[in-house]
C-alpha cells in the first residue's frame, strides 16, 4: 500500500489500483496550501465523523470523482441530501467494497456537522484486502475497545493514530493504543494544524521508540510505501 499525507488527518490510500481518501480537510488548512484539491480523484471517500476539520473537502472530491462517501448513517444521510452517492455504516458493521473490506469501529470523541445537525457516533475504520490491513483511528481518546481490533480484524500492517492531544489522545496515550491494537508501526495525524495541537516531533518519536515501536511523521504531500 502507498499512503500520501495531505495534512491534519487526511490520507490517500492506494492499493490494487484503487484510491481511497480518509477525512479530507485540505483547502482550509494553511499548512496544505500547496495541495490542489481539484486534482484529487478517488474511488471512495471515508469520513470518520462530522467535524469540519475532517470533511471540509469531501463533497468536492466525491463530486469530482463520482465516488461514494462512506461514513456513519447520520453523516452519510447529510451528504446524500446534497445529492451525493453514499454508503452508510454504523459501529461494529463491515462491508466489502471493490477496494477491500471496511469495518467501522468505535472512537471516543464527539460529532456534529458543520450546520450544527447531528453527526451521529464518531468512529474509525479498519480497511483490509487479501494482502494488507490498515487502522485509521479518526479522532479518539484512548479506549479499551481498541483491544477488540486484533480479535475481530486481520493483523495490522500500520495504524494511523491521532497524537496532538487536547482534542484527541496525545502521543503518550497513542503508544498505549498501539499496544492495544498490536501494531508496531504508527503514522501520526491530527497534530500541528492548530495551536492547541502543536507537538514536539522528536519527543513524540522517542516515546514510541522507547517502547520498541516506530512513529512516522510524514511531511504534507509526502508518501510512504508499506
Amino acid at each position: 500500500m502507498k499512503l500520501t499525507y495531505y495534512g491534519h488527518s487526511c490520507f490517500l490510500l492506494e492499493w490494487n489500483g484503487q484510491r481511497i481518501i480518509f477525512d479530507p480537510f485540505i483547502s482550509p488548512n494553511e499548512l496544505a496550501a500547496h495541495i490542489d484539491v481539484q486534482q484529487i480523484r478517488v474511488d471512495a471517500v471515508l469520513v470518520s465523523h462530522g467535524h469540519g476539520d475532517h470533511l471540509a473537502d469531501a463533497e468536492t472530491i466525491a463530486r469530482n470523482s463520482d465516488a461514494p462517501i462512506v461514513s456513519n448513517y447520520e453523516v452519510a444521510t447529510w451528504f446524500e441530501n446534497k445529492g451525493l452517492r453514499v454508503h452508510p455504516m454504523n459501529l461494529g458493521g463491515k462491508w466489502t467494497f471493490d477496494f477491500g473490506t471496511v469495518k467501522y469501529v468505535n472512537a471516543v470523541h464527539t460529532s456534529s456537522l458543520p450546520d450544527g445537525s447531528n453527526g451521529g457516533n464518531p468512529g474509525g475504520f479498519v480497511v483490509w484486502n487479501e494482502e494488507q490491513c490498515l487502522y485509521f483511528a479518526g479522532d479518539t481518546a484512548l479506549h479499551f475497545d481498541m483491544q477488540l481490533i486484533p480479535i475481530t480484524c486481520p493483523e495490522l500492517d500500520v495504524a494511523i493514530l491521532p497524537i496532538g492531544d487536547n482534542f484527541t489522545m496525545g502521543y503518550d496515550d497513542a503508544v498505549i493504543a498501539a499496544e492495544f491494537v498490536e501494531c508496531e508501526r504508527v503514522i501520526g495525524c491530527h497534530y500541528d494544524t492548530f495551536g492547541y495541537i502543536k507537538i514536539d516531533h522528536e519527543e513524540a518519536k522517542k516515546s514510541f521508540a522507547d517502547e520498541g515501536k516506530e512513529l512516522i511523521l510524514l511531511p504534507i504531500g509526502g508518501s510512504i510505501d508499506i
